[in-house]
């Protein structure tokens, strides 16, 4: 997921987003520190600026690994607090119930966690290459955070790791070895962990069945339209065709990949092919349109999307589009970054009627869909 994993976009949010805003709603929370890369304090400095008033929020510098960097935390805690709950970024769905249930938890027993009872078989293979055993599932459970502690009792526990060069997994590890209680608070199917890139779209269905974002699916419209002219070359899709005529622009006049890149650009709200490449500017002039939809392409790939499908219909009188289609899709499907199979091209006429039936021009309507990413290249 990269080192920023923190800040990948789960429903056009930052991911620490999502848990933040859940502490920021609890009536428990009084404080909030922000734990980060040196690199990320910038932004999660913009993060915690559109905090509410009445909660104090720092950003705090992690170390290397994740002890470190709660440590580093811990040393921000404003002294004489009572409890601290320590949460993954990496979980986005985090709610009110379960950070009351540890906090509770936390104040009766001193350390609490959440945690999810094993559903899988459970092998030991402490090698990797040969299961020695199987466990006994009934008693094994997955660790989720939230975590919650006495203040006191995560400081000795962290005092006493770092006393003897101690690394865990978690924070309850720290507080278990000193033979201290820890107790289980009951977490949630979908207070899943991000931790492949394929958890992004499993979080934006289980952000959507919870109302909480909407689907990641986006529909855009495209539609262009050229006048053809003597003395011009036509070029459709990237395909050059023989014919006296060619459609007049100030780039190459492409109407088909003009038409895909506005579908493109208005599927993920980036405006239009006129706003990003503008005929006033000589940079563009007689530019190859499949290289700005390229461009586009990227542009909607930083934005967390990618492209499902393009249909495109060409409607024009002459050339016929059939003969060439295969060779159009495959033009697109490489500017896109898809697969010919995601990409339809359809030539209709006019009938005869009007100025498309008359030959005067061409014109062609796009439909893309994308999918949310969640990824930043």
């Amino acid at each position: 997921m990269g080192p920023s994993k923190a800040f990948v976009p789960l429903g056009g949010r930052p991911l620490v987003w999502w848990g933040l805003q859940a502490l920021r709603r609890s009536p428990l929370v009084q404080e909030i520190i922000l734990i980060v890369r040196a690199q990320d304090t910038d932004r999660a400095r913009r993060l915690i600026a559109q905090g509410p008033a009445h909660l104090t929020e720092k950003v705090v510098v992690g170390g290397e690994e994740r002890q470190a960097s709660v440590l580093a935390g811990l040393e921000e805690v404003t002294p004489g607090t009572e409890v601290v709950l320590v949460h993954d970024a990496a979980r986005p769905f985090l709610d009110q119930e379960l950070i009351a249930a540890c906090h509770q938890a936390a104040l009766e027993t001193g350390a609490a966690l959440a945690a999810v009872p094993a559903a899988d078989t459970v092998k030991w293979a402490p090698q990797g290459a040969r299961v020695e055993r199987t466990l006994d599932r009934g008693g094994i459970w997955l660790a989720q955070t939230p975590q919650a502690f006495r203040l006191p009792v995560l400081l000795e526990a962290y005092q006493a790791a770092g006393r003897d060069s101690f690394t865990g997994t978690d924070d309850a590890g720290l507080v278990e070895r000193l033979g201290r209680p820890v107790a289980l608070v009951p977490g949630r199917a979908h207070n899943i962990k991000i931790t492949q890139p394929w958890d992004l779209q499993m979080a934006e269905h289980i952000a959507a069945e919870l109302g909480l974002a909407p689907p990641g699916l986006r529909t855009g419209l495209g539609y262009d339209l050229h006048p053809l002219v003597p003395g011009r070359p036509l070029v459709l899709a990237g395909v050059r065709f023989d014919s006296p005529r060619g459609l007049a622009g100030h780039s190459d006049a492409d109407v088909v990949a003009h038409a895909v890149t506005d579908a493109l650009l208005g599927a993920a709200a980036l405006g239009d092919i006129g706003q990003l490449f503008p005929d006033t500017d000589e940079r563009y002039r007689g530019a190859d349109s499949l290289e700005l939809l390229a461009q586009a392409t990227g542009r909607v790939r930083e934005a967390g999307w990618a492209v499902l499908n393009v249909d495109a219909i060409v409607i024009c009188q002459e050339p016929k589009v059939a003969p060439h289609a295969a060779q159009m899709r495959a033009n697109l499907a490489r500017a896109l970054g898809a697969s010919p199979e995601a990409v339809s091209i359809k030539g209709k006429t006019s009938e005869g009627l009007g100025f498309l039936g008359r030959g005067e021009a061409i014109a062609c309507h796009a439909v893309a869909a994308l999918y949310r990413t969640g990824i930043q290249p």
